[in-house]
């Protein structure tokens, strides 16, 4: 019976993030609202980074609403985004793909930006605060609040939106017990079973206790742990990829031009038809690149809600961003790691945490033999680092898609339910789990994709009012002489 189960999920997953369903409609929305946009992610790039980094809050004038800061929203969204597979997805894709899958992903970062970015800024302008006065926003809202604006309430495009928005909702919901809390579990239980050799239900005990100190708190507690945590994991795991890749530094240009060259030719495919390699690099890279940012499922439009602006613009530039330093850089760093130490074909057992494993270990080991198992601790703590901010990440979209089906009474009885799967998934083979999730995953995009196309004119709208302000580089200024949205 669980092997039909299996098969039927592997089937499922294996169309909705096949070349002929999720990944074609993501590239199309991708491109359409690069275009409607105006290549705005190529444009004010800059200026969105200088908001999330160095500005981080809002300013207080005006109509500010929202429960936490510009920086802490982007490293909530960060910790959902920059996990598992910016480690082992990266590698795998390659390993299966060729070097030509990290074009694919690069590609997919480029356009995810526009996504992300309006579906930050429709998670903000469609925001409502639940009982609690806390802020809940996302596909859901979008496109239940959206659609009746646009068609009218009572209307059938509103009754439309409705159902998408439950649709997404059910679909979050699940995803977050899945891929969101289960399989990150397992994932960091895994690593330190393997590297440390403490046991599973060990690493599950001491995580229910770290994941509930964190979750229970709500939305504040989770913006201070993830801006706390994340800029340090993510700088680590860069600092270490750059160390490696200045071991390799003449190999770089080489490997470069062997992404271009090989995203159009493909070196991974032996046989079957004329330019098979090329649709497996092409298919590898894009799946597991909007696997990794998340951008088109929707998901950074739940957090980018929690920030506290009167500007849907501004907080949509500052979580465009996350696609970039999920995707340009932290991805880019495995892969070029992966590529230049040549664990793409030395080593390429079909794991994509050994293969990142094997890449380091080689780097380090080639400063001296004695260094090599460090390679090894890096890919490990920078694993379960990056699996454990997932897992706290996914639990407030979780809990948001819970908020709008049934209410905010069911918050509370979904974080200590979230809290206690943890322990299930450090403990249990999640074969099944994983495959359901992936297909959970996939289907969130299908409603929301839907929402950015019918609301793409509503997104133009507000950014071109935004960005006709002749000041809208000076933020204070703004504020200072208007306080609400410009």
């Amino acid at each position: 019976m669980t092997d039909m189960i299996q098969a039927v999920l592997d089937s499922i997953v294996s169309f909705v993030w096949g070349p002929f369903f999720l990944i074609p409609l993501l590239l199309i929305v991708g491109v359409y609202l690069t275009v409607r946009l105006g290549g705005l992610q190529f444009r004010v790039l800059g200026h969105a980074l200088w908001l999330a980094l160095v500005r981080r809050t809002e300013s207080e004038k005006g109509d500010t609403k929202g429960d936490i800061s510009h920086y802490q929203a982007l490293s909530t969204a960060l910790a959902a985004t920059v996990g598992v597979g910016n480690i082992a997805g990266v590698a795998l894709a390659i390993g299966v793909g060729g070097p030509g899958a990290l074009f694919w992903m690069w590609v997919t970062g480029i356009l995810g930006m526009a996504t992300k970015y309006s579906e930050a800024l429709l998670g903000v302008k469609y925001r409502r605060p639940d009982t609690k006065g806390e802020m809940s926003g996302g596909p859901m809202f979008y496109l239940r609040h959206g659609f009746a604006e646009k068609f009218g309430p009572g209307s059938g495009g509103a009754k439309i939106g409705l159902v998408l928005g439950f649709l997404f909702a059910i679909f979050g919901a699940i995803a977050s017990f899945g891929i969101g809390n289960m399989t990150q579990a397992n994932a960091v239980a895994g690593q330190l079973e393997s590297t440390f050799s403490v046991p599973t239900w060990l690493s599950g005990a001491v995580m229910v206790a770290l994941v509930a100190a964190v979750i229970l708190g709500g939305i504040k507690s989770i913006g201070r742990f993830a801006a706390g945590v994340v800029p340090f994991m993510i700088i680590a795991y860069v600092l270490a990829s750059l160390l490696v890749l200045a071991l390799y530094v003449t190999s770089i240009p080489s490997a470069i031009a062997l992404v271009f060259t090989d995203a159009f030719t493909g070196t991974a495919a032996v046989g079957g038809f004329l330019g098979s390699a090329f649709i497996i690099a092409m298919q590898q890279g894009m799946a597991r690149g909007m696997f990794s940012n998340e951008s088109g499922l929707g998901t950074g439009g739940i957090a980018a809600a929690a920030a506290k602006t009167a500007h849907p613009v501004r907080q949509a530039m500052v979580s465009m961003t996350q696609t970039f330093i999920d995707t340009i850089i932290v991805v880019t760093m495995t892969g070029l790691v992966i590529i230049v130490t040549g664990a793409w074909y030395t080593e390429n057992t079909g794991d994509g945490a050994l293969m990142t494993n094997w890449a380091m270990s080689e780097a380090f080991g080639s400063l001296s033999p004695g260094l090599a198992p460090f390679g090894g601790y890096i890919v490990a703590i920078s694993l379960m680092f990056f699996a454990f901010t997932t897992l706290v990440g996914w639990s407030y979209y979780g809990e948001r898609c819970m908020d709008f089906l049934v209410g905010r009474w069911a918050v509370i009885p979904f974080r200590l339910l979230f809290v206690a799967v943890v322990f299930v998934g450090a403990t249990t083979d999640l074969t099944v789990v994983w495959a359901f999730s992936d297909a959970a995953n996939g289907l969130m995009a299908v409603p929301n994709l839907i929402g950015l196309l019918v609301l793409s004119g509503v997104i133009t709208a507000e950014t071109k009012k935004y960005f006709s302000d002749p000041d809208w580089r000076k933020p204070d200024l703004v504020d200072a002489r208007r306080g609400t949205d410009s």
